[in-house]
């Protein structure tokens, strides 16, 4: 491909922007079906408790409703599925519950779904949830992680006999005890990683139809694949994938979150059936608290031996991960991809790391950007500080000492990962460069001067992008003479439409701006991965690629009939196809039209499947500035320097990492998922659950030191997740240093609220 200023590698400003902040964007909410109902789900106010819906009768006849269903009614649907069921240590895979789509007189969690109300209008639909008598019969609920697997705790599922899902180690127990006797240090550290909620912009809405002439269905929904949700949909509706339509408009965001199959979703279409009309539903912001998976919330405990240089030996870890009431959809493999980033990007000899999937009666748990790799860093670079400290060397000669070499990639990993190229000591040392790390003494002098303390942190991180199917799709020359790609990932906010059309433009040598992205529709494109697990660009930008390439082929085969010349002989210039070196041309909107110009000789296809993964790494460094009084901490500088491959967009690039990074500074600093010993969410709304406002995020520095892929054709590397995986080891290693510099505090867990930071600070 020849450089050209809209192609790879250049800022091209989001084509999206302008439809965006006009308010012409449409999302699932703005689409507005004739004849439409309202769906309202009643949801259960306890944690556990076996019920009993009372009569219907009166609730059916309520002015405007149309439908009311509890589990009996939907009995033959198939149950939400796990898509991702993890082995045991024996081999044999974990026991899957059943997850139906309505709870079967037993709620295992606030939130689950009880009933389904349909009518006229919201107001009638809630008015008549709210009449349905439900007598309910409180249980014993266990929803804190430290005793879920105590003697005596209450079971989430007791024919289970425990509450674990499944135990599961990688790495070698045999090969780390050895190294562990013969280390001249062992240094340990117990962390907690906190429960998330992913606040997207838009809260989750769907609408259901179906079509009684075909007995097909269609679901309009905001998510992160339309594919993924068809598939699911297939066996909980028991109908093949070509009675599925499922389409998806524009999306205020995903985080992973609505990557998932839901409960309303198989309901809505029910209803639909059942009634005859679209039936719609749009969650309230509590109802997303109540309703949609959680993050993260693990409790780990990690061991590193090493030698009396400082070099890591050996490393243990135990994982207990809190998976909720039921399994989501992938909810059983993150802890596991947690424990298989567990070196990170150090040397280490030998590794084991433990797995305990853990139920309890909370919402279930499932993938947030990033999805176990940020659980994996956070642990690991909380406890390199933790060495080095121990051992009174320098933070950054510690990993320095450890990492792995780039001599020694390909490097192979004792948690079965092969990272393919990387620099790591030499992004950390840019890194630490541009923050000034040097001259922090005086800086740390002038908080002193104004009563504030100060600190320094940084975090070294490595995680795994865009492995797993590959995307198929296409390319098409329209007859305006514009262009056309059909792909099958799905933006949530990401800029797809613009990174996309740039590969077309390098390609056909057209500004951006001629290129329309088709996506999220299962009846134009047949296949699709979605987006998750930083993919898209990494995986669908190279079968954008691939199939560019193959319409040029075919449109210079075209133009070399009309031009009547060897195909060898033409060139793509200007927008056009020319003959070089003359000025004969033909310009796609005159080639598009004509005759020969069948649609098939105007549609390129492309494919790619990732050989393996995409290894995304860097260094973050975090300063912070603590007033003691008050334990409110402010970051006052943050520097990354990010190795993400060659950079299509280095505009979209970084607002990727900026998201990323709010995100990494909101779980350290803010957010807590709190429940009620007898498991009441107490922070259902933005009333208690605090999310990072502009105010609390610094003017980044962001720069790149790349390394091309060796695994992806353009050599790309997954970024959609990397920024919120460095960022909560450097803010929290940032504070810790602050702590420890003036009060000798050596350990507090995320968040580091003001309440939490005044209790260390008067308790040292």
């Amino acid at each position: 491909m020849k450089p050209q200023k809209f192609g790879m590698g250049q800022p091209v400003r989001r084509l999206e922007d302008a439809r965006f902040i006009s308010g012409a964007g449409r999302y699932t909410a703005d689409v507005m079906k004739d004849g439409a109902l309202a769906a309202v789900f009643l949801r259960s106010p306890h944690a556990h408790a076996t019920f009993a819906v009372g009569d219907l009768a009166d609730v059916r006849a309520m002015r405007g409703v149309r439908l009311v269903l509890t589990a009996q009614d939907v009995a033959h649907l198939g149950g939400v599925p796990c898509l991702a069921p993890m082995p045991n240590a024996d081999g044999q895979q974990m026991a899957l519950p059943d997850y139906p789509v309505l709870a079967k007189g037993e709620a295992r969690h606030v939130g689950d779904a009880v009933a389904m109300v349909v009518a006229d209008t919201e107001e009638q639909a809630r008015a008549a949830a709210e009449a349905i008598a439900v007598r309910y019969e409180e249980r014993p609920a266990i929803v804190d992680l430290n005793r879920a697997l105590d003697k005596g705790a209450p079971l989430v599922w007791p024919d289970l006999g425990s509450n674990i899902a499944y135990e599961n180690a990688i790495g070698s127990a045999d090969a780390v005890a050895p190294l562990f006797d013969k280390a001249a240090h062992v240094v340990s550290l117990d962390l907690l990683n906190n429960r998330l909620v992913a606040n997207f912009m838009e809260p989750r809405a769907a609408i259901g139809e179906y079509d009684g002439a075909n007995g097909a269905y269609t679901l309009t929904t905001s998510s992160q694949g339309v594919h993924g949700l068809q598939a699911a949909l297939t066996g909980i509706l028991k109908v093949g994938a070509d009675k599925i339509r499922v389409v998806t408009p524009d999306v205020g965001g995903g985080f992973g979150t609505k990557a998932f199959i839901y409960r309303e979703y198989p309901l809505l279409l029910e209803a639909a059936k059942r009634t005859g009309k679209p039936v719609r539903w749009v969650a309230d912001r509590s109802e997303h608290f109540l309703g949609d998976a959680h993050g993260r919330d693990n409790l780990t405990h990690a061991e590193m031996a090493l030698d009396a240089s400082g070099k890591f030996l050996a490393l243990r870890v135990d994982i207990r991960a809190n998976l909720g009431a039921y399994l989501s959809q992938f909810g059983p493999y993150i802890p596991w991809l947690a424990a298989s980033m567990a070196s990170g990007p150090y040397d280490i000899e030998a590794v084991h790391a433990r797995v305990r999937a853990i139920y309890t009666h909370t919402i279930p748990v499932d993938a947030y950007r990033g999805a176990g790799r940020p659980e994996a860093a956070y642990l690991l670079e909380r406890l390199v500080d933790q060495c080095a400290r121990a051992l009174d060397m320098p933070r950054e000669e510690i990993r320095a000492k450890n990492f792995v070499r780039p001599e020694q990639m390909p490097y192979k990993t004792h948690t079965e990962r092969t990272y393919d190229v990387g620099e790591f000591e030499a992004a950390m040392r840019k890194a630490l460069l541009a923050s000034g790390y040097k001259d922090f003494a005086g800086r740390e002098a002038m908080s002193r001067a104004t009563g504030k303390i100060r600190g320094i942190g940084f975090a070294s991180y490595i995680e795994c992008t865009a492995w797993g199917e590959g995307e198929k799709g296409y390319v098409s020359l329209d007859p305006d003479g514009t262009f056309t790609v059909l792909v099958g990932t799905q933006s949530n906010g990401q800029g797809h439409a613009t990174a996309y059309a740039q590969i077309v433009a390098q390609h056909l040598d057209v500004a951006p701006e001629r290129v329309k992205i088709v996506q999220g529709d299962t009846s134009v494109l047949p296949t699709g991965g979605g987006t998750g697990g930083s993919r898209s660009i990494p995986v669908g930008a190279v079968m954008v690629s691939r199939a560019s390439e193959k319409l040029v082929e075919q449109l210079k085969q075209l133009a070399s009939e009309k031009l009547e010349t060897a195909g060898a002989d033409l060139e793509i210039a200007d927008g056009a196809i020319r003959v070089v070196g003359t000025d004969r041309a033909i310009s796609y909107e005159e080639l598009a039209p004509s005759p020969s110009a069948t649609p098939d000789r105007l549609k390129g296809g492309g494919e790619f499947v990732p050989p393996d993964a995409t290894y995304p790494n860097g260094t973050h460094v975090c300063e912070v500035e603590i007033d003691a009084d008050s334990g409110q901490t402010d970051v006052l500088r943050y520097t990354i320097c990010d190795d993400f491959g060659v950079t299509l967009n280095p505009l979209l690039l970084e607002g990727q990492v900026h998201g990323g990074v709010a995100q990494g500074i909101g779980q350290a600093l803010h957010e807590r998922t709190m429940f009620s010993p007898e498991g009441q969410l107490i922070t259902a709304s933005f009333m208690d659950y605090a999310i990072p406002r502009a105010a609390d995020c610094p003017n980044f520095s962001f720069q790149t030191r790349n390394v091309p892929s060796t695994t992806n054709p353009l050599g790309l590397k997954g970024a959609g997740e990397a920024g919120s995986i460095g960022a909560a080891p450097a803010v929290m290693n940032a504070v810790v240093d602050a702590l420890r510099r003036a009060y000798g505090i050596a350990h507090i867990d995320m968040p580091a609220t003001p309440a939490r930071v005044r209790a260390a600070i008067a308790g040292a």
